[in-house]
């Protein structure tokens, strides 16, 4: 006997394709709708901690040299390109000052262009060193995107080595450049993880001329170290002319804000080698158990066997 209260085959199976479509009914890992609730931050955070970890051990990256600088510097001879091309308009045409604005900035544009030639020996001459027989020290990190970026990613790429990028999703967005190794190019939502993985590996940290966010990386670091959360690392600014003015360290002293000591967390270079050598004499101090100054270096830099084990971040 048929109960009218009874849902027949075509109802019963019509609900439980409703249960199955319910978001309710979704594993909660493969649900992006769940994933992206604020209750599930601190396992986005998690997430993006971990993703990378896994693919930096998976390769064997156990140390790192962190690279800064502008996005918007160019290669040489596209900034002689562009230069080339503004000055010849600019002659066949009358003043114009939108044209002049455009000049005066290609003309800035080749002034520092030659830092992206730097940067990219820098990462050559760092991967050919320290990346033989799948031996991973001194891997290049940057933060993926163009610029000087570029120019040290392709410099690991040159020398047949792996470099990593740590992109970060922006309102416009950032492709990476074609020159980050593929396994070790990651995506970052939050900030304040990327951080953490440019500094976890990190034994030396480069910041080429740049504007906020080398500022920010290069500020980041130096108060961690001031405040002894994590251990000292050098700290080499490549370009005495422009971080004479972008950062006056001296008069930082002079009016109190820092110690005279606290001087000695960073130095002044101009060319890749003058940037190797920075790196040695640290690491030989270190390794050695001296300071090379004030501000004592942990005993975590390079030895004849290559780099200790990485110091993580709090």
């Amino acid at each position: 006997m048929h109960d009218p209260q009874q849902p027949d085959q075509r109802q019963r199976a019509a609900l439980q394709v409703a249960i199955r479509n319910s978001p309710s009914y979704r594993l909660a890992y493969d649900d992006p709708g769940f994933m992206a609730l604020d209750d599930l931050r601190p396992v986005r955070l998690q997430l993006e901690m971990l993703k990378p970890e896994y693919y930096l051990r998976q390769h064997h990256v156990q140390s790192t040299v962190v690279v800064f600088g502008s996005a918007r510097l160019l290669p040489p001879l596209e900034a002689r390109a562009r230069l080339e091309a503004l000055e010849a308009r600019a002659g066949e045409q009358p003043p114009d000052s939108d044209l002049a604005a455009e000049l005066a900035q290609a003309r800035r544009q080749y002034r520092y262009a030659h830092y992206y030639e730097e940067a990219r020996r820098l990462a050559e001459i760092l991967s050919r060193r320290f990346q033989q027989e799948r031996r991973r020290d001194f891997v290049v990190v940057t933060g993926g995107g163009p610029g000087i970026m570029e120019a040290a990613n392709r410099g690991a790429f040159d020398a047949g080595a792996c470099s990593v990028g740590l992109n970060v999703t922006l309102p416009h967005e950032q492709a990476p450049n074609p020159f980050v190794t593929q396994e070790l190019c990651f995506q970052f939502h939050y900030f304040g993880i990327r951080k953490m993985q440019f500094l976890i590996r990190a034994r030396g940290l480069v910041a080429f001329p740049g504007g906020f966010g080398t500022l920010d990386e290069l500020f980041e670091a130096l108060t961690l170290m001031q405040t002894g959360k994590m251990p000292r690392i050098p700290v080499v600014l490549v370009g005495r002319e422009f971080w004479s003015r972008a950062v006056d360290i001296d008069f930082l002293v002079a009016e109190g804000m820092i110690a005279a000591r606290d001087r000695e967390l960073l130095s002044v270079v101009e060319t890749a080698e003058g940037v190797i050598a920075e790196l040695e004499r640290f690491h030989r101090y270190a390794a050695a158990g001296l300071a090379g100054g004030s501000v004592a270096a942990p005993a975590t830099g390079h030895t004849e066997s290559g780099p200790a084990a990485p110091t993580p971040v709090d």
